[in-house]
């Protein structure tokens, strides 16, 4: 596995009013690779290795799915929206085609 892969990071509000609906930035480090480029060095097929499963739960609660192909971009970042009506954690869970499993929980704590 390329070094750094699954590395994650969250971005939420500062400040978070109770029931406010807030945005979920994640970005993770992952190749991405789609399995149709070559290696230039060695003219090999570089083999698929894509996340193509992600979830984000709040609370325990899955609050939203994205079924992802070759298509998406190396170390993707993405946005989902979450209304803030409680203390609780955020989880956001990346699995790839090989198997692998990322994961990343921050709290969130509306004012």
């Amino acid at each position: 596995m390329p070094k750094g892969v699954g590395k994650i990071r969250i971005r939420l509000p500062k400040h978070i009013a109770k029931g406010e609906v807030i945005p979920v930035k994640a970005l993770i480090t992952h190749p991405m690779e789609t399995g149709l480029r070559k290696n230039k060095k060695t003219g090999k097929i570089i083999p698929a290795f894509y996340i193509n499963d992600v979830r984000v739960y709040y609370g325990g609660e899955l609050v939203t799915h994205a079924d992802w192909s070759i298509a998406v971009s190396a170390n993707p970042f993405m946005t989902c929206y979450v209304k803030a009506d409680k203390a609780a954690p955020l989880k956001v869970v990346w699995k790839d085609i090989k198997g692998s499993v990322y994961e990343k929980t921050v709290q969130i704590q509306p004012e």
